[in-house]
């Protein structure tokens, strides 16, 4: 874990023993209740310090009484013992402060669009829609503000729902480890149904009353 250009395995992140922070879709998360704005700007402050130290920027959240920190190294593509060190100094300062961590519902989601190909027809379309940007075949928005969109080719039939009804859009539901049983839980008790299993616990196929189908996403046992 020493190289800071090694991009660490999940059960490796998990090993670091970080308890304010859970990996979501390639980023360790976290949020912290702050109580107050005055608070989180200050940890805010004491965050931004840091990273200038290490170069090594995380993206912030401030909202009233929340401060969420998202760490990655664009880099290698993953966590990395950057993110390690970087995430044990945010949650000394939160100690420091009284700041409580909340490490449930964090989540990230992408869309998924089914394509009788790779998408290369309809990529630049997805990424001048929503204002992002053509990443290695996907749509990527680095300000975050739109999902990111995948394209899985299935052709010439599209997957179809119980009811028979075509569907080509899917989202991928992103959780931490210890969260994916949870949100299951909760889907299913709101009039989901479980249709796929068996890659467990990398992701469940999920799917509402009409068949529409969806995917909670781990980062367990991926490569």
């Amino acid at each position: 874990m020493s190289d800071p250009k090694q991009k660490l395995t999940a059960e490796e992140v998990r090993k670091a023993g970080l308890d304010d922070w859970r990996q979501v879709l390639g980023t360790l998360q976290a949020r912290f209740d702050t109580r107050d704005f005055a608070t989180g700007l200050a940890l805010v402050d004491r965050i931004g310090a840091a990273a200038e130290e290490m170069d090594h920027h995380p993206d912030i959240t401030l909202t009233y009484p929340m401060v969420k920190v998202t760490l990655s190294s664009h880099d290698v593509g993953g966590i990395t013992s950057r993110d390690i060190e970087l995430g044990r100094q945010i949650s000394a300062f939160a100690a420091e402060a009284g700041v409580v961590a909340n490490t449930s519902g964090l989540t990230q989601v992408e869309w998924g669009l089914d394509t009788p190909d790779d998408g290369s027809e309809v990529v630049e379309f997805w990424a001048a829609l929503t204002g992002a940007k053509v990443d290695d075949g996907e749509v990527s928005d680095p300000t975050r503000q739109a999902p990111a969109i995948w394209f899985q080719e299935r052709a010439p039939a599209y997957e179809r729902g119980p009811d028979d009804v075509e569907q080509r859009w899917h989202p991928d539901v992103w959780v931490a480890h210890d969260e994916a049983q949870a949100r299951i839980d909760a889907a299913l008790a709101a009039g989901g149904s479980m249709v796929d299993d068996s890659h467990a616990p990398s992701y469940w196929v999920l799917a509402d009353r009409q068949g529409n189908r969806a995917c909670i996403c781990t980062p367990e046992q991926r490569g």
